[in-house]
């Protein structure tokens, strides 16, 4: 009996112990005190794909947060009257919504007072829910699906046009741009690439683009032969293809060996030095529309990518320079609120005005960037070439 009189107690001073960690946990989505001193140490979340196919997007938005921590710590921010010392907490969601939301919560548990992330529309939605849920802002670099900021969270940001906005450009210069009369359409049926294909097909059809076949595939797919053989049968002006670069490089090879003689166009995740390198010469005369004004009118990108490659030795890719300012306005946020705590400068992320490198930032009452741009790329002699640009601030 006295033993176990021992071991119900241990057992009830462990589940309090255990109790008080979880508790220390979600605190640490509030102001942390460092071991050390009177400073503070606050964590800064970042989920996006480590591995698999479109790492290299992933660790490009990493490494434009961690440029962004540097730059913070080596400025000396004080808030509240103490010197902060800001971490970033990376986890690798691997581009999978179900991953996504077990990182999500991994980083709430790790108290972590905001997240840059994530990457990609289908891993932003069912995690930005853990986040609202937290009390803990996000702020999406890339996200670009409408459904991300039309759930209500009052935690949730991004910092590019949506698919409404990019689709609707895209459809609109394929037709005015392009003389486009007809288009098939591809996606990789994810939240991103399907919602811009359908915003891209509208838009299309607004403009008197008559769409001759919708076809669909996967992320993970490399062998469009099938699809495309069954595409040039109807020999359309153009293909869109919703989704990322990983596909869409292969795919440009394989339209050129079946001598389609249609051109490929796509969006913001196909616009990337990857894609390039992917399709080769299969690339020329590929178009994609962009988020954002060209980097030549960026306010400091020029800094920005001599930095950048010093720092990982890798080239920017597309969404680091928009990672770099979403670490850069949370803080900015903190500070005029004087506090790392989200429930003190939530309120004043809402009110954004901010100047980053990307352009003029703030946000409307959904939490949409206001006023994105869109800018249209040709792909010529392995280079990205700038088309035209609507919209910005």
């Amino acid at each position: 009996m006295e033993q176990l009189k021992v071991f119900g107690s241990m057992t009830v001073l462990a589940l309090a112990l255990s109790a008080c960690g979880q508790q220390q946990g979600n605190q640490g989505a509030k102001e942390q005190a460092a071991a050390s001193g009177d400073g503070l140490t606050v964590k800064i979340g970042q989920a996006s794909p480590l591995s698999g196919p479109i790492s290299h997007l992933g660790k490009d938005v990493e490494n434009g947060a961690r440029l962004a921590i540097d730059d913070l710590n080596k400025s000396g921010v004080v808030i509240n009257g103490k010197k902060v010392h800001f971490e970033l907490e990376s986890v690798d969601d691997q581009g999978d919504p179900k991953v996504a939301t077990q990182m999500a919560q991994r980083l709430v548990d790790a108290g972590v007072v905001g997240v840059v992330g994530h990457l990609n529309s289908g891993t932003s939605i069912p995690a930005s829910k853990i986040y609202s849920d937290a009390g803990i802002p996000q702020i999406s670099p890339s996200a670009t699906n409408p459904a991300f900021t039309a759930q209500g969270y009052k935690t949730t940001f991004r910092m590019i046009a949506n698919d409404v906005q990019q689709g609707s450009a895209m459809g609109k210069f394929a037709a005015v741009g392009l003389h486009a009369k007809t288009v098939a359409i591809i996606d990789d049926r994810t939240a991103y690439g399907q919602g811009l294909a359908d915003e891209f097909e509208k838009a299309a059809k607004a403009n008197g683009i008559a769409v001759v076949k919708r076809e669909f595939t996967t992320n993970n797919a490399t062998d469009f032969t099938a699809i495309l053989t069954a595409i040039k049968a109807s020999q359309p002006d153009l293909i869109y293809y919703g989704g990322m670069d990983a596909q869409a490089g292969p795919m440009a090879k394989q339209m050129k060996r079946l001598g389609l003689k249609s051109k490929l166009i796509g969006g913001d995740s196909i616009q990337t030095p990857e894609f390039v390198k992917l399709a080769g010469d299969a690339a020329e005369g590929t178009y994609a529309s962009a988020c954002g004004v060209p980097r030549e009118k960026m306010a400091g990108f020029t800094d920005f990518e001599k930095r950048f490659k010093a720092s990982f030795n890798a080239p920017v890719q597309v969404f680091s320079p928009y990672e770099y300012d979403a670490v850069k306005v949370l803080v900015d946020a903190m500070k005029r609120a004087d506090s790392t705590d989200p429930k003190h400068y939530l309120p004043e992320l809402a009110k954004t005005s901010y100047a980053g490198i990307t352009g003029k930032i703030a946000f409307d009452a959904k939490g949409d960037v206001k006023d994105g741009a869109i800018t249209v790329y040709q792909a010529k002699a392995g280079k990205w070439e700038v088309v035209s640009t609507t919209g910005g601030l």
